[in-house]
């Protein structure tokens, strides 16, 4: 019955591998991990949050969405996490102690400080067709669009965001499964192997022959 042994080794390795390294790839390919490095974000992302950065299209983009975007070179070097506030066409307003967008209130409990920037300037704008009004979480500390009104109303071109932030429960679980049973098939296979190379071992070893004259 070695043959039995060895054709499960056979059958269930390779398919285990198959599946390991096809969750992985597709997880790679689907999702950046980030590592948050400045405080514009809390209290939902503070310094040091590790967040899942799914890529997306410029259609992709909705208001509310936490986004890794490139901002304008002359303002800031490094990619960062912002919220959407307005797309193109909307209207935006605020000050140091709240946000309109196209006459409506928003309503923002995951702003780290209720009472606003009380340093921050009024506007009142209108975001320019394919970009984007972005403000951080934190607005008392927070490099956003408030402070670029000079130019295309302090909109971000929506052409630079890299992706959204998903969190981790919303990450599709195929990925995980497929790569927890190609564990389970390969730790078979391994085990099969281990077992028909014992059994052929032991097979192999003939019993002593007493015998007497």
């Amino acid at each position: 019955m070695a043959w039995g042994w060895r054709a499960l080794t056979w059958g269930l390795t390779p398919v285990g591998l198959v599946l390991l390294v096809g969750s992985v790839a597709s997880g790679l390919v689907r999702y950046e991990t980030v590592t948050v490095r400045g405080d514009s974000m809390r209290p939902g992302f503070p310094p040091g949050a590790r967040v899942l950065v799914k890529p997306i299209g410029s259609d992709g983009v909705h208001r509310g969405d936490v986004v890794l975007m490139d901002p304008p070179e002359p303002y800031m070097t490094e990619p960062v996490l912002r919220r959407v506030i307005g797309i193109g066409g909307d209207r935006v307003t605020g000050s140091g102690g709240g946000v309109s967008v196209n006459g409506k209130t928003l309503d923002e409990p995951y702003v780290a400080d209720t009472q606003g920037d009380p340093n921050a300037v009024s506007y009142d704008v209108r975001v320019p067709a394919g970009r984007l009004f972005v403000l951080g979480d934190y607005r008392a500390n927070s490099n956003d669009s408030r402070y670029h009104l000079d130019v295309h109303e302090g909109a971000f071109a929506v052409s630079g965001v890299r992706g959204r932030v998903v969190a981790e429960e919303t990450v599709p679980t195929g990925p995980v499964v497929f790569g927890a049973l190609g564990l389970v098939l390969i730790a078979a296979g391994l085990g099969a192997y281990v077992t028909g190379r014992r059994r052929g071992a032991l097979r192999a070893v003939s019993p002593a022959t007493d015998r007497r004259i």
